[in-house]
C-alpha cells in the first residue's frame, strides 16, 4: 500500500493512504476509489478544518461540493461574481471575512462538526503561502481524515 495523490478532485494537496492497486481488464495496475461522496466529505472536513487559509483550488472545491454557482456564493458573502472568479483563479487573495463565512456555511450545509465555533474559523482564515496537505486514511468501512502533524 502506498500514498496516492488524488488529483482527480482538482486539488494538488490531497493524499490517500492505504489504497492498494488492483488489476484492470487489460492487466494494468490501477487505483480504485470507492465511495467518492464519502471521500469528498472528508476532503471538505480537511479544508474547513485546516489551520491556514483556503487556497483558490480549495475554494472552488468547496463551492462545487455544496452546489453553489459563483453568483450564489458572491451573494452569500456580499461581493460580485467576478471577485469569486478572481479568488478561485488566485488572482487576488480571498477576503478573510468572506472565507470565515464560507467555512461556516459549508459546515452548516453539510452538518459538519465545528468545535471552536466561528471564532476558531476566523483565526484560521488568513492567507497561507502553501496549500496544506490533506491526508486521508482509506479503510474498508470508509475514509478518515488524518490529524494534522
Amino acid at each position: 500500500m502506498s500514498v496516492y495523490q488524488y488529483r482527480e478532485c482538482g486539488l494538488p494537496n490531497v493524499f490517500i493512504h492505504g489504497l492498494s492497486p488492483v488489476r484492470d481488464d487489460e492487466g494494468d495496475e490501477v487505483i480504485q476509489i470507492p465511495a467518492i461522496n464519502v471521500l469528498h466529505r472528508e476532503i471538505t472536513r480537511g479544508i474547513v478544518g485546516h489551520a491556514g487559509g483556503i487556497s483558490p483550488e480549495e475554494l472552488r472545491f468547496l463551492r462545487t461540493e455544496i452546489g453553489l454557482t459563483q453568483s450564489e456564493l458572491a451573494e452569500l458573502v456580499h461581493c460580485d461574481r467576478q471577485t469569486i472568479g478572481r479568488w478561485e483563479r488566485g488572482e487576488t487573495p480571498i477576503d478573510p471575512r468572506a472565507e470565515t463565512i464560507i467555512r461556516q456555511h459549508v459546515i452548516d450545509v453539510l452538518n459538519l462538526e465545528n468545535e471552536g465555533g466561528v471564532a476558531s474559523l476566523a483565526r484560521r482564515s488568513v492567507p497561507t503561502a502553501q496549500p496544506q496537505p490533506i491526508d486521508i486514511d482509506a479503510a474498508q468501512d470508509g475514509y478518515s481524515l488524518r490529524p494534522a502533524a
